[in-house]
C-alpha cells in the first residue's frame, strides 16, 4: 500500500464515522458545496476525538503524517501538540494530514476562524487532565470547548452567524453533548471519566461503583432523568434557531434539534437505565421529531 493510498483509507475510515452520529452531519439534501464543507469539519472534529480518545487507527500512520515518532505516538497530549501545529498550517501554509489539507479550501472559502478549532483541540487537551466535574457549571464550561464550537462552525460555513444564533446554536449542542454523555455513561467509565457533575451524584445519592453496573438502581435513573430534563431544557432553549433561518438549513437544523430531542425520549423509553448500552432513537422516532420541530410544537 502507498502512503498516499494509506492517507486515503484513514480519510475515509474517519469521514465513516459520521453515520453513526445522534445528528446527520451533512445530509443529502444541503447544496454540494455545503456537504463538502460540513464533512471536511466533521473529519477534523472526529480526527481530534479520536486521537483524545486514543481510538486513532491501529498503526501509527496518523503520528507519522502529524510528524510524531513512533516512541511519542502513544502520548495524546504530544499527538494533539502536533495537531494544533498541523492545524495552524491550515491557515498559513501547507498541512501534512489529509484530514486537514481537506479542511483547508473550506476555510478559506468560507473564511472561518481559528477559534473553534483550537476550542476543540483544548476540549481533548482537557480530557487528559480532567476526568471528573464537580458541578453542572464546570461541565457547561467543558461543552463550550467539547460542543459549542462545531455549531459554531455550521454557521459559519452556511454563512449565517449572528451573536443570537450563535445563542441560540451553543444551547443545542451543549445538549447534545449532555445527551452524548449519558447515553455512553459506561463506555466513559471504561476511560476512567464521568461527565455526571459530582455534587448531583450526591444529590442522587450515586456513587461511581453504581454507574460500573449492568443495570442502573433507582438512584442513578433519578439521576440520568435529572440531567435529561437539563438537557431537554437547553434544547427547547436553542430551538427558535430554527425558526430564525430558511430554506434547507432549517431543514439541518431541524435535525440537530430533532436527533438531541429523539434521544432524549430514547432514554426515557429505557427507563432512563442507560448502563446496559447507550439508547438510541429509531428512524421513524427521529423522523416524526423533524416534524414538530419544524413546526415550532416542541
Amino acid at each position: 500500500m502507498t502512503a498516499t493510498s494509506a492517507a486515503h483509507d484513514l480519510e475515509r475510515a474517519t469521514l465513516d464515522k459520521a453515520a453513526g452520529e445522534n445528528f446527520p452531519v451533512a445530509p443529502f439534501f444541503l447544496p454540494r458545496a455545503w456537504r463538502t464543507d460540513l464533512m471536511a469539519v466533521y473529519g477534523f472534529a472526529r480526527l481530534v476525538d479520536d486521537i483524545g480518545d486514543g481510538d486513532l487507527a491501529p498503526g501509527g500512520a496518523d503520528a507519522r503524517l502529524l510528524g510524531v515518532s513512533a516512541t511519542e505516538a502513544q502520548d495524546r497530549l504530544v499527538l494533539l501538540d502536533a495537531f494544533e501545529a498541523d492545524l495552524r498550517r491550515v491557515f498559513d501554509g501547507t498541512p501534512r494530514h489529509p484530514l486537514l489539507r481537506r479542511l483547508q479550501p473550506t476555510v478559506r472559502r468560507c473564511a472561518l476562524p481559528v477559534e473553534p478549532f483550537l476550542g476543540l483541540i483544548a476540549a481533548n487537551r482537557q480530557d487528559q487532565l480532567v476526568a471528573r466535574y464537580e458541578t453542572y457549571d464546570d461541565l457547561l464550561a467543558y461543552c463550550e470547548l467539547s460542543a459549542n464550537p462545531v455549531g459554531r462552525l455550521v454557521l459559519g460555513v452556511t454563512g449565517t452567524s449572528t451573536p443570537e444564533r450563535v445563542r441560540r446554536s451553543d444551547a443545542i449542542c451543549t445538549a447534545l453533548q449532555i445527551v452524548e454523555h449519558l447515553q455512553d455513561v459506561k463506555e466513559d467509565l471504561g476511560r476512567d471519566r464521568v461527565y455526571l457533575p459530582a455534587e448531583d451524584m450526591k444529590r442522587f445519592h450515586v456513587q461511581e461503583a453504581d454507574l460500573a453496573a449492568p443495570t442502573a438502581g433507582a438512584s442513578v435513573r433519578a439521576l440520568v432523568a435529572y440531567e435529561a430534563e437539563r438537557a431537554r431544557d437547553l434544547l427547547n432553549e436553542g430551538a427558535p434557531l430554527v425558526g430564525s433561518v430558511h430554506g434547507r438549513l432549517k431543514l439541518l437544523l431541524a435535525g440537530f434539534v430533532a436527533g438531541g430531542r429523539a434521544a432524549v425520549d430514547a432514554i426515557a423509553a429505557a427507563a432512563y437505565d442507560v448502563l446496559p448500552g447507550p439508547p438510541k432513537p429509531g428512524k421513524v422516532q427521529l423522523l416524526r421529531e423533524v416534524g414538530v420541530t419544524l413546526r415550532g410544537e416542541g
